[in-house]
């Protein structure tokens, strides 16, 4: 049996500069406020609030980033959905380097990967809240942007 999946959505959210919050017992961390966005799909689509949400991503020892994030999304019918999701970011010093400086990084120079969940009252979008998604991400200009995929 093989695992398939069909596109959900392509998430992009702009990002305000990150938060150093520095060396804690967890490992490095920095804070990134979520300062808006947009979600496009055949079945889902709207705006990421640019009141709620933030990348806590901390540096692990063994050199890779983990992100934990929370995004309120407003579909385009007004539907609220809480998008939440875990992940993690590899790719060699260099490359980390690059992405610390805010460069442009082609996304198969290195792995980012999350498994996005939802949470949601309004009615149209409550399939949301019995699914499994995954996505693949990549920086873009301004912020991140990731393929979200349902599993089917």
């Amino acid at each position: 049996m093989s695992l398939q999946s069909r596109h959900l959505m392509t998430l992009f959210m702009t990002l305000h500069p990150a938060i150093e919050l520095g060396q804690t017992p967890a490992g490095n961390r920095r804070v990134f406020p979520v300062s808006g966005g947009h979600f496009r799909g055949e079945r889902l689509k709207g705006e990421v609030s640019p009141l709620i949400g933030s990348d806590l991503l901390l540096g692990r020892a063994d050199g890779t980033f983990q992100q934990d994030v929370r995004l309120l999304l407003t579909a385009d019918d007004g539907g609220l959905i809480l998008m939440t999701y875990r992940g993690v970011r590899r790719s060699s010093p260099v490359v980390d380097e690059r992405l610390a400086r805010g460069e442009a990084v082609d996304p198969s120079d290195y792995y980012l990967r999350t498994t996005p969940c939802f949470e949601t009252a309004a009615p149209p979008h409550a399939w949301l809240n019995q699914i499994v998604a995954v996505a693949q991400g990549g920086r873009r200009a301004g912020g991140v942007e990731y393929d979200v995929f349902e599993v089917l």
